[in-house]
């Protein structure tokens, strides 16, 4: 298995690798989410900042939110969301679909479904919390 997977957005201005240590992996349906996303839940996976690096675009890329703070990092060119600073800035939520490589973990639950999209129903067998913690 690769230590390093890539990732990146849709024009390939902005370039990432991340190591293939993720800690959890989840599905968030939080309005907030499928907002930043324009879906029904955004399927991402947590790591500590540290290990991911800004490989190309540096100069391509933007932040929505609170820079010192939880924020989003996007592609100035293209607008795809690539990852989400949280946690006091020592973690980040890598967005799944921009991964060009496999991670080894998977999502293991769908968390904030008290407020998923009404026009959506999960139908996998994953756990289902309303919250998270």
């Amino acid at each position: 298995m690769n230590p390093l997977l890539a990732g990146g957005c849709l024009c390939g201005a902005v370039q990432y690798s991340v190591k293939n240590e993720f800690v959890y992996a989840l599905n968030c349906h939080c309005s907030n989410c499928r907002r930043s996303t324009g879906s029904a839940f955004k399927p991402f996976a947590g790591i500590e900042r540290n290990k991911l690096r800004i490989t190309r675009g540096d100069d391509d890329v933007s932040i929505f939110g609170d820079e010192h703070a939880s924020h989003d990092l996007r592609c100035r060119k293209c607008g795809s969301l690539l990852f989400s600073v949280v946690r006091s800035g020592e973690y980040v939520h890598v967005t799944l679909g921009t991964l060009a490589d496999t991670p080894s973990m998977r999502p293991s639950a769908h968390i904030f479904v008290g407020s998923k999209a009404p026009w959506y129903s999960i139908t996998d067998d994953l756990p289902q919390y309303d919250e998270f913690e």
